[in-house]
């Protein structure tokens, strides 16, 4: 399909909005259109910056807008589903940052209103295009894998916690403005990439244990009123037999962690570090794989394969009708489900079933 200029508003520039917009600059189809945030001093100069014409801090000026079709909402968690609600109302397809919402229910909530109003309503996971899953992806559709029976999911930072170790704004450690803490920040990544690995299985049921142990600079502990994780574990049991364990730290005494795997009847894959292993009779394999060459070469004999090269250039592509959108939302509410069901879990001190999770979320969206 003919390449064509994909008309962009951005609602929220703060630290998110801005990176968004770097991406977007490197896109040579996508028009940055017009902006909306609430702090007009910053917003005008970030849209100076990028050359964006028009700004507004009422989004809903932004949102009647004829000449744009796809709006970036780049707030906080608890304001994602009635920010993307009010745009998908709009008629306006809309591209969220991660987490999809500050609970299950307000995600569900999203998902719904995109298929009500048949717009297209993609989640930032930017590990799905990464080289590592891509290459993973392959191996798995290649049958390299065989059947998938089990998967870890695992992220680290030593010292990471917005704010209380130096970086970021205290709304990040606040649960009525993030909805959760490292599972709700970096663990989304790793945990919808394992998701869209196997296949995102239908989620059975959810055991875990989240902590806050690691010592903080007490003055900014009481600034931000610090009250979400820094360590969340998880066990999922899904309706396919499949199993995957969960280990997400903010902040950990610890050097590192192995990265995420996946493990099946005829081969495995770490992720980071890539590796693939298997066996060929008695003799076992541990493949090194050229993570450079598979990219270069896909592109080289592959129609759209820049298509996949980042969350901005396949909701671009996928705007354009040149490749089908990923299935982003459904991955994102899944997501959504196991970190939901690891609170649940942690609060009840017991496993949960998802049907208990999904009744027992309830909206924690800031009214827009």
């Amino acid at each position: 399909m003919e390449r064509r200029k994909v008309k962009i508003g951005i609602i929220g520039v703060g630290q998110i909005g801005k990176s968004h917009l770097e991406h977007y600059k490197k896109i040579s189809d996508v028009e940055l259109v017009g902006a909306a945030d609430v702090n007009e001093k910053e917003g005008r100069r970030v849209c100076d910056v990028f050359n964006i014409p028009y700004y507004t801090p009422d989004y809903r000026e932004l949102l009647q807008r004829d000449d744009i079709e796809a709006v970036d909402v780049c707030l906080h968690n608890n304001f994602h589903m009635p920010m993307t609600v009010a745009a998908l109302k709009a008629g306006k397809h809309v591209y969220c940052e991660k987490p999809m919402a500050g609970s299950y229910r307000d995600a569900q909530t999203m998902l719904e209103a995109a298929r009500r109003t048949k717009r297209k309503l993609h989640i930032q996971l930017s590990t799905l295009y990464s080289r590592e899953t891509k290459v993973a992806k392959y191996l798995i559709q290649s049958g390299k894998l065989g059947k998938l029976y089990h998967a870890r999911s695992t992220g680290h930072r030593r010292r990471g916690r917005p704010f209380v170790d130096g970086y970021g704004a205290p709304f990040f450690v606040k649960k009525q403005f993030s909805g959760g803490g490292a599972l709700y920040d970096m663990g989304v990544y790793h945990i919808a990439a394992i998701l869209y690995l196997m296949g995102n299985p239908e989620v059975a049921r959810i055991s875990g244990r989240t902590y806050q142990e690691i010592p903080m600079d007490a003055k900014r502990k009481k600034i931000s009123q610090y009250n979400v994780e820094e360590l969340g574990l998880g066990l999922v049991n899904f309706k396919n037999k499949a199993t995957l364990d969960i280990i997400e730290a903010w902040a950990i005494n610890l050097d590192n962690m192995e990265g995420s795997t996946i493990l099946g009847s005829l081969g495995g894959v770490r992720l980071w570090p890539f590796g693939f292993f298997s066996s060929l009779g008695d003799t076992e394999l541990n493949a090194a794989v050229n993570l450079d060459d598979y990219h270069g070469r896909t592109h080289r004999l592959r129609e759209d394969a820049d298509a996949y090269d980042s969350s901005q250039q396949h909701w671009v592509a996928a705007l354009q009708g040149r490749v089908p959108l990923l299935p982003t939302a459904e991955i994102a509410l899944n997501t959504m489900l196991v970190s939901e069901g690891i609170y649940l879990s942690e609060k009840l001190g017991r496993e949960v079933t998802a049907a208990e999770v999904i009744k027992a979320s309830k909206s924690t969206a800031v009214k827009v």
